[in-house]
């Protein structure tokens, strides 16, 4: 089950830091967008508070890289 979690914390990352296509935002703005998207997932899926931070950190690489790989253009 944590693997759907994990799944679901960089999709859902990767998804919405690339709705900000219109203000051209820096690798940062992806990655807080990323970060409060996986620990919105984490919180909604009632996981540990440790894993909210785990969460928020992989979600934050989500939405920094999305760029790199060309899924947030």
């Amino acid at each position: 089950m944590a693997k759907i979690y994990l799944l679901a914390a960089v999709l859902g990352a990767t998804a919405i830091a690339g709705c900000t296509q219109n203000i051209n935002p820096t690798d940062v703005d992806r990655a807080a967008i990323g970060a409060a998207a996986g620990a919105t997932i984490a919180a909604v899926g009632d996981r540990k508070e440790s894993d909210v931070y785990k969460y928020a950190a992989i979600g934050a690489a989500g939405g920094a890289l999305c760029n790199d790989v060309r899924l947030c253009q």
